[in-house]
């Protein structure tokens, strides 16, 4: 039996969004994405910084409707997850491909 090698969820993320051939996406970083952002240094993405998570998302809407292409955004956890809310809805609404990703907590830190 062969070497098994083992993969970050941070690299599988990268590695799907490769597979969907995501060229860029937006973003407001956080500690919980911190391994995200590690990956994203040597990745053939682009990451735009932005001042707000919801500006993340309203820009990955209006990226995905100008190009055709899917819009990616990216936001930690807790509010900074909640702040994609009205991007989403509005990207929902039109029928506009888009995808948010949010950080998580560890579970057992959840609640307390």
């Amino acid at each position: 039996m062969g070497k098994k090698t083992r993969m970050t969820g941070a690299r599988a993320l990268i590695e799907s969004l490769y597979a969907e051939k995501v060229e860029v996406m937006f973003g407001y970083p956080g500690g919980v994405l911190l391994p995200i952002y590690d990956e994203l240094y040597d990745a053939d993405i682009d990451h735009i910084l932005v001042r707000h998570e919801q500006a993340a998302a309203h820009a990955a809407d209006g990226y995905a409707r100008a190009t055709g292409k899917v819009g990616v955004c990216l936001a930690t956890s807790g509010p900074g997850a909640t702040n994609l809310v009205t991007g989403i809805a509005n990207a929902y609404m039109d029928s506009v491909p888009m995808v948010a990703i949010t950080g998580q907590v560890p579970r057992p830190l959840i609640g307390n």
